[in-house]
């Protein structure tokens, strides 16, 4: 029969150090989703959740899946955490580091890969609904109220991709 210490140290050597499909990281990676929407005045809005424990406000997170691309396994926590359906980008937009609280393993640095995802449909019940919030802010809110640096360095860069891709707007009195 396996002791404590024995699982415990198993399991941080499994979360040791994290494998992305390029190189090998020195902290274990977790992926997360960055979901966005056009709000009602046609500006973008970045959906947030807080953490179970901490209550902060942050992206949803997890760790990867078996068979699952990283970005699938993004959407996948967009899903359970947010409750929110729509496309992720394959590529990520960037990482940042965070420090995980874990109860058998106690505080555990991890790199997340975030992918934006363009949120379509936005559900009334989902996995984590009563666990955690989940709202809708302003870029710049939502930049205010992320602790991490890096977080919001990504959270401003993904409103400047998003806005370069955006179709110009018409102009009055132009013709489709």
């Amino acid at each position: 029969m396996m002791t404590i210490k024995r699982l415990i140290s198993d399991g941080l050597a499994h979360y040791s150090a994290g494998r992305t499909r390029e190189e090998l990281t020195e902290r274990p990676i977790q992926t997360g989703a960055l979901p966005w929407r056009l709000g009602p005045k046609k500006r973008v809005e970045v959906l947030l959740v807080t953490g179970r424990r901490s209550r902060r406000w942050t992206i949803p997170k997890g760790w990867p899946m078996t068979g699952k691309s990283l970005a699938e396994a993004a959407a996948v926590e967009a899903f359970e955490e947010a409750g929110v359906r729509g496309k992720v980008e394959e590529e990520p937009l960037g990482a940042f580091n965070h420090t995980k609280q874990s109860v058998p393993f106690g505080l555990l640095e991890v790199r997340i890969l975030v992918h934006t995802l363009s949120v379509e449909r936005e559900l009334d019940k989902w996995p984590e609904l009563g666990q955690r919030r989940r709202k809708w802010f302003s870029l710049k809110e939502a930049a205010e109220k992320v602790e991490s640096d890096e977080l919001r360095a990504l959270i401003i860069e993904s409103a400047e991709r998003t806005l370069s891709v955006r179709p110009p707007k018409k102009k009055a009195g132009a013709k489709a």
